[in-house]
C-alpha cells in the first residue's frame, strides 16, 4: 500500500482526486489532507507520506515554498512528489527539466494512471530526490534556459549539465543522450518531447532520429547526401529540408 497526501487550498479539487484515485489506484491510501503551506508542511512531518499530491497555488503560498522550507528544516525531501497545477508554461517547462512528475487540471484518469505506474517503479528503486533540488535551484532563478536536466532512467534519476550533451538519438518511444565523458544515457521518453525542451538553448533537429547540440558540430560535408560530423567523431545523416537551415546556422555561429 502507498500512502499519500493530498494538498490543495479547493476542497472540492481535493474531493475530485480522491475520487479519481479511489476509483483508479485502490493501492494508494490517503492519509490526511491540507489546504495552505503551513497546514502542508505539518501533515508531511506528522503523516510522512510516501507520495504528495501538491498544488502549486496554495492560499499562503506556493507548493514550492513547502519544498523549500521542508528542505530548509530537513536538509532533503524524503517523499515523491506529484505537482497538480493549471497550465502554467514556467511551471512546467521547470518540471521537465528535473524530471518530476505533475499532473494538469482538470486531471486526466489516463495521465494519473502513467503516474501512478511511474510512483511505484521510484518507489521500489529508493530514488533520490536531487531532482527536487534541481526544480527548485530553476524556480529560484526564473530564467528561461536551465544549466542542468534531471534524467530519469531504468536505475534512477541522474543530472547532467545541458552544455555536455552533444547529441540525442530517437530509438523508437525512447531517447539516447550521448554526453560528454559519460556512457549513452536511454530514457523512455520520445526525442519530440526533448526537441520541444531544448530548441531554444542551441539545440537543432537535423533528422527524424537526430537532435544536435550546435556546440559540438564540427563540421558538414555536403557529399554523400550531406552529413554532419559531431565532436564525438558520429556521423550523423541530415534531412533535405534541413540542409538550408542548418547552412544558415553555421553561418551564425
Amino acid at each position: 500500500m502507498i500512502t499519500a497526501l493530498l494538498i490543495d487550498d479547493d476542497a472540492n479539487l481535493r474531493k475530485g482526486m480522491k475520487g479519481l484515485l479511489e476509483m483508479y489506484a485502490p493501492d494508494i491510501k490517503i492519509l490526511g489532507e491540507a489546504d495552505s503551506v503551513k497546514g502542508g508542511i505539518t501533515a508531511i512531518e506528522i503523516y510522512k507520506p510516501d507520495v504528495v499530491f501538491l498544488d502549486i497555488q496554495l492560499g499562503d503560498g506556493t507548493g514550492f515554498d513547502i519544498l523549500e522550507q521542508l528542505a530548509q528544516k530537513h536538509g532533503k525531501l524524503t517523499c515523491h512528489v506529484v505537482f497538480i497545477t493549471a497550465h502554467e508554461e514556467y511551471a512546467l517547462k521547470a518540471f521537465r527539466f528535473s524530471a518530476l512528475d505533475y499532473l494538469l487540471k482538470p486531471v486526466d484518469p489516463e495521465e494519473l494512471r502513467k503516474v501512478i505506474e511511474k510512483i511505484k517503479k521510484v518507489l521500489t528503486n529508493n530514488d533520490s530526490y536531487a531532482h527536487i533540488d534541481l526544480l527548485l535551484e530553476n524556480i529560484r532563478k526564473k530564467v528561461d534556459t536551465f544549466k542542468r536536466i534531471a534524467l530519469s532512467t531504468s536505475d534512477g534519476i541522474h543530472l547532467f549539465d545541458v552544455s555536455d550533451i552533444i547529441r540525442l538519438e530517437s530509438q523508437d518511444n525512447y531517447t539516447k543522450f550521448y554526453i560528454k565523458n559519460n556512457k549513452p544515457v536511454l530514457i523512455a521518453k520520445t526525442l519530440k518531447e526533448y526537441e520541444d525542451l531544448l530548441s531554444s538553448q542551441g539545440f537543432e533537429r537535423i533528422h527524424q532520429s537526430h537532435l544536435i547540440n550546435l556546440a559540438y558540430l564540427k563540421s558538414y560535408i555536403k557529399k554523400d547526401g550531406g552529413y554532419a560530423v559531431m565532436a564525438d567523431n558520429s556521423n550523423l545523416p541530415i534531412s533535405q529540408r534541413k540542409k538550408e537551415r542548418l547552412q544558415e546556422l553555421l553561418k551564425s555561429l
